[in-house]
């Protein structure tokens, strides 16, 4: 049976880790992660303590950009790694096509004790030691939201376990990019990751348009407006209100609006023109900075939103408060709580559907995530606005993405000369 335990801490501590591993000192620092490599076949441990030192390396130029490039990198070298080393008994800069093949097959269908039902931390540190999470797994089988919320006791069944499209597809991103790395290194000759993409049986080619998840009108109008509603009677669901506003009318993602160690948002990124048209400044994917739009109907909420923090009605260019103020503490909120007070409000919006009778609207809000939000709004806005202004106000590098994701003129134009088909 295959050993399962993690290999790769979390990116404050790669500089330790590659500083323990050069010391040979893992055994007194992690000392299950030195156990497991230990156990390997001899010829395979010496060659899996350098390789992970470049994974090391590796991850750290990718955390350097993007903590969420990290984590996803993170996962499917360190899976990559496993495998290589227990099943096919090779290195990783030592694989050839077919090891490649067998991986993908595996990622595909993990054996079950691979396989998690819940999100771990990789590490619990213990008397001076990282000690390695025993419910730590490599892949994990998630209850689908909407059923959470119907039953807060639901276990996923690890055997019915698929990855996903997108979860696949970023198996083979993160795993090229690497072998591209690896040969920027001169460490390796070839990367099989395209031509094994290529001929992959699991992936399936979209031909048609997904359209992106969003709230119907009436899920919209309960979730904003039952909000303000606790507003009137709590005043600190102004904060839900002005979260709300903010990632559907400016078309924001969550890492947007939330602290984070390359940008703090303050009021101040808030500004006006010559003109009197008012803006956004936002740190966005790719380290961009862009300046979204802000409609005059949104500044009406942003106003109700610093009145309940005590602050004038608009921002001043230099006023350093946080967009977003904690209850307790200073700073600003971080994605995951801003996604906390997003699900707050769309819990109390379910039961208000559900009470007045709404069910099917209920029961798919209940499966809707923050992000919705970002789709909701761009989409709404899609037939009125240019194509290259969404993209930019979307901080789309290409308006292709912008025309597939919310315009799809393609496939709305073939919808409308079908109409008049006979039978």
């Amino acid at each position: 049976m295959l050993k399962i335990t993690p290999l790769v801490h979390g990116f404050d501590y790669i500089k330790q880790q590659q500083e323990i591993l050069k010391a040979n000192e893992l055994a007194i620092h992690y000392p299950q992660l030195d156990l497991f490599l230990s156990q390997l076949d001899p010829t395979i441990k010496a060659q899996a303590l350098t390789e992970l030192e470049l994974v090391l390396d590796f991850l750290y130029l990718m955390g350097r950009k993007s903590q969420g490039t990290f984590l996803r990198f993170r996962n499917e070298i360190e899976r990559w790694c496993l495998y290589c080393w227990q099943v096919r008994e090779t290195g990783i800069l030592e694989i050839g096509r077919f090891d490649l093949d067998a991986y993908i097959d595996f990622v595909w269908e993990p054996q079950p004790n691979w396989i998690g039902t819940s999100v771990q931390q990789r590490f619990k540190q213990r008397n001076g030691q990282y000690i390695s999470n025993p419910k730590w797994r490599p892949f994990v089988a998630k209850v689908a939201k909407s059923i959470i919320k119907k039953n807060v006791d639901a276990v996923a069944d690890v055997t019915n376990y698929r990855p996903s499209q997108e979860s696949l597809v970023s198996t083979f991103t993160a795993l090229s990019v690497f072998y591209q790395h690896a040969q920027m290194l001169e460490l390796c000759d070839k990367n099989f990751v395209p031509v094994v993409k290529k001929n992959c049986p699991f992936l399936i080619k979209q031909v048609q348009r997904k359209t992106p998840d969003t709230l119907s009108q009436l899920q919209w109008e309960y979730v904003l407006g039952i909000t303000c509603d606790h507003a009137l009677k709590e005043p600190h669901f102004e904060r839900n209100v002005f979260i709300l506003a903010t990632l559907k009318t400016l078309y924001l993602r969550v890492s947007e609006m939330s602290e984070h160690p390359k940008w703090r948002p303050t009021m101040s990124d808030f500004s006006s023109d010559s003109d009197g048209f008012w803006y956004l400044t936002v740190f966005g994917k790719g380290n961009k900075i862009r300046d979204v739009t802000v409609p005059p109907a949104y500044l009406v909420y942003l106003k109700r939103y610093r009145k309940y923090r005590g602050l004038s009605p608009m921002p001043s260019p230099d006023e350093d408060a946080s967009l977003l103020n904690k209850r307790r503490g200073k700073g600003n909120l971080t994605a995951r709580q801003i996604r906390r007070i997003v699900e707050e409000s769309f819990d109390i919006a379910v039961s208000a559907l559900q009470r007045d009778g709404f069910i099917d609207e209920a029961n798919h809000l209940m499966a809707a995530t923050t992000h919705w939000l970002r789709h909701t709004g761009a989409t709404e806005d899609a037939g009125s606005r240019p194509l290259k202004h969404l993209a930019d106000e979307l901080g789309h590098a290409s308006s292709d993405t912008t025309d597939k994701n919310y315009i799809q003129s393609n496939i709305k134009d073939r919808a409308r000369t079908g109409q008049d088909r006979k039978v």
